[in-house]
């Protein structure tokens, strides 16, 4: 017999909070059984081992990540609404898994290097393409300046948006879509006032 759903939810919801909080290899078994209020040996009833919970807390967050990404490419939008578009789905998967990304930004390099993890730098590729081909459009239809350079711009979004995870809570005064809002005034029309 398994455990429900929402239990095994609720134990990488905690486990997602260890590994933010205190990094992946100082994180023990015991340490997530600890917070979860269980024996270390109970854990292992859900979980063989730490390795199986990030890999199953950054394979949801990235799954759910990529389909809101792909409708967003899908939908035929022009660059700057699906720079916007982007953006937006990126501070509701911060809202959603505000823990995930904390463990992606800090431990994806080291984590990678392992067969297991090699989706993480498909992932990264596949992100890094989304996002470049999407401000190169936006340069070649006239819309982003023609002087932009591009990649430098692309890690200035991503690391922008991203690291909003350290200090982003859900159920703040802001909604994912407010702070998205507020993040792409400043980014696509800057903060000085326009004569």
């Amino acid at each position: 017999m398994s455990a429900s759903p929402e239990r095994r939810r609720e134990l990488l919801n905690t486990a997602a909070e260890v590994f933010a909080a205190q990094g992946y290899n100082a994180t023990t078994v015991r340490k997530i059984a600890d917070e979860a209020g269980m024996l270390a040996g109970s854990l292992y009833y859900h979980f063989d081992s730490k390795e199986s919970m990030v890999d199953e807390i950054l394979s949801t967050f990235l799954t759910e990540l990529w389909d809101g990404y792909d409708a967003v490419l899908a939908a035929g939008l022009g660059p700057r609404e699906t720079i916007e578009a982007l953006v937006t789905e990126s501070f509701r998967e911060i809202d959603r898994h505000r823990a995930a990304v904390a463990i992606y930004q800090k431990e994806s390099k080291h984590l990678a290097a392992q067969p297991r993890f090699g989706y993480l730098t498909d992932s990264q590729q596949k992100f890094e393409k989304a996002w470049l081909g999407t401000l190169e459009r936006g340069v070649a239809d006239g819309v982003f300046r023609a002087d932009l350079d591009i990649r430098l711009t692309y890690r200035f979004v991503r690391d922008t948006v991203w690291v909003a995870a350290s200090w982003y809570r859900p159920a703040g005064h802001h909604s994912p879509e407010e702070i998205a809002r507020q993040y792409l005034s400043m980014v696509l029309d800057g903060i000085a006032v326009r004569e």
